[in-house]
């Protein structure tokens, strides 16, 4: 019982803690940069199966915030965000089928923009 104890306890202090839902989709914004950066780097390397890889978690966290979305406080925002997120998916499928590193720069320089809005309108919360 003090093994199982211990692995909690060890599991609870590496457990990532997220204050606030504005701090969870700046680290989805910031994963999306992160995992497209590398699926870039890997259709330079024509590494396949790596490339395929980092696009799928790309995707994964686009639909996740698509799945996130709050239409009735959001309004026309989240219909605007549902509409972007979908199409930068769409990029994300044509850059893995075509080998395209500028549709990935496509979606990179998107999340920047995302994600330079979200830390501006969330900067109180986010403890900036």
């Amino acid at each position: 019982m003090r093994s199982a104890n211990a692995a909690y306890n060890l599991y609870q202090q590496n457990s990532v803690s997220v204050e606030s839902p504005a701090k969870l989709i700046e680290m989805l914004y910031e994963g999306i940069l992160r995992f497209a950066s590398q699926a870039r780097r890997h259709i330079e390397l024509q590494d396949i199966e790596k490339k395929i890889y980092y696009i799928n978690r790309v995707t994964d966290i686009f639909t996740e915030l698509l799945n996130i979305l709050d239409y009735d406080k959001g309004g026309e925002v989240a219909v605007y965000l549902t509409g972007l997120y979908t199409h930068q998916i769409k990029l994300l499928t044509q850059a893995n089928v075509e080998n395209n590193c500028e549709k990935i720069d496509t979606v990179i320089n998107v999340v920047k923009g995302l994600l330079e809005a979200w830390r501006e309108i969330y900067q109180n919360e986010l403890g900036r």
